[in-house]
């Protein structure tokens, strides 16, 4: 029997989500979405959308009451009323997951109590506690936002002593942790499922390029040692054992100059980094969520093309409509998200790039960087 399928979130990853929900009409009649912005992208793609924001409770309730399982693509919605609802609707991944996760202290301190690696880390509440921490950490360290923090809009890289006062100033009062630096030669990522009967399966590793901590690409698979690829899948998925509940999880990790891999953070749900297996995997990481969350087996995680994921994001200085790339090919497929304004940084779509040869897929890549800059409408 078809289920209606609930999600806090309606952005781009959520349109993704409703996208894969209309090729499994068997399994989903429907999918609301809570969102705060009207027209949000899923709402573009036939998603009921429930127009609150994402930690309302009323609208929060309303969304369990409506739907059969409830799930979400960003991790702003409140555990806490996402678990006083659990009798109502099925949760995924359960709200104590989401609980720990949203709180880059608590994730932080839940991975290192299970033996996995992380950077050095330290809850701060004061100045005086940056600084002593700064003592033993050294310079630079990079002070982050626990909560509500994405796209590296969280975090305040301290360079000097001096620097301490402006970065805990900066964050106005939020709670926050600071972290040794890692110096990594590479970022790199896995995209994990489990689905409701335990059932674990890993993409393969991925490398990612950031531009001011905003991914802006990924190139699939990352460009390492078979024993880094081992090191990171490994991790991965003594990683996805240790959390509670079913979906997809991004997890973000460092490879060290010496080729050891220190988790980063992870995500809850789909994520940025895994958008290239629409066009490259068996199984695209949106209907590998939906399965997994459905209780069905799994889909093969093979990577069937080499592929390049480009992030087109909104131009500096530039805030307004704007002309939307117009892109065809062999091989390339543009995904935009239907945003009307365009915003510095604000992602407005992809562009994947499928073929044999990673070097062969970063050349055309370059080719086209004209062709997909945004411009003013």
């Amino acid at each position: 029997m078809a289920r209606v399928l609930g999600m806090i979130g309606g952005g781009q990853l959520g349109m993704m989500i409703a996208e894969a929900a209309k090729t499994m009409p068997e399994h989903i009649s429907e999918v609301v979405v809570l969102d705060p912005t009207a027209k949000c992208p899923a709402s573009q793609v036939g998603a009921r959308q429930i127009v609150a924001d994402f930690k309302d409770k009323d609208a929060i309730m309303q969304l369990a009451r409506e739907c059969d399982i409830v799930t979400y693509e960003i991790e702003s919605g409140d555990a806490d009323v996402l678990e006083s609802v659990s009798n109502m609707a099925e949760i995924n991944p359960l709200p104590e997951t989401l609980r720990v996760i949203q709180d880059k202290l608590l994730q932080k301190t839940f991975l290192s109590e299970h033996g996995l690696p992380v950077p050095e880390f330290a809850g701060v509440d004061t100045l005086a506690d940056i600084k002593k921490s700064l003592q033993n950490f050294g310079l630079p360290a990079m002070l982050k936002a626990r909560r509500d923090a994405y796209d590296g809009r969280g975090n305040f890289a301290i360079e000097s002593e001096p620097q301490a006062a402006e970065a805990f100033e900066y964050f106005n009062g939020r709670p926050l942790l600071i972290e040794r630096h890692v110096q990594f030669k590479m970022e790199v990522s896995v995209i994990a499922a489990r689905n409701t009967a335990g059932q674990i399966a890993t993409y393969p590793l991925v490398e990612n390029i950031h531009e001011k901590n905003i991914l802006r690409q990924t190139i699939a698979p990352a460009r390492v040692s078979d024993g880094v690829t081992k090191k990171a899948q490994r991790i991965a998925e003594e990683t996805m054992e240790i959390f509670k509940g079913a979906g997809v999880f991004g997890i973000e990790m460092f490879v060290t100059k010496d080729d050891g891999i220190l988790i980063n953070e992870i995500a809850p749900r789909v994520h940025n980094s895994g958008h290239h297996t629409l066009q490259s995997s068996s199984t695209s990481q949106f209907e590998q969520h939906l399965r997994a969350i459905l209780g069905l087996e799994l889909g093969s995680t093979k990577l069937v093309h080499n592929a390049v994921m480009y992030n087109i994001l909104g131009p500096d200085g530039f805030e307004g409509r704007y002309l939307p790339p117009d892109i065809h090919g062999s091989d390339v497929y543009l995904k935009m998200y239907g945003k009307e304004i365009s915003k510095p940084a604000r992602k407005l779509g992809h562009l994947n790039i499928v073929g044999n040869r990673s070097a062969d897929l970063l050349q055309r890549l370059d080719g086209l960087l004209d062709d997909v800059a945004v411009h003013p409408a």
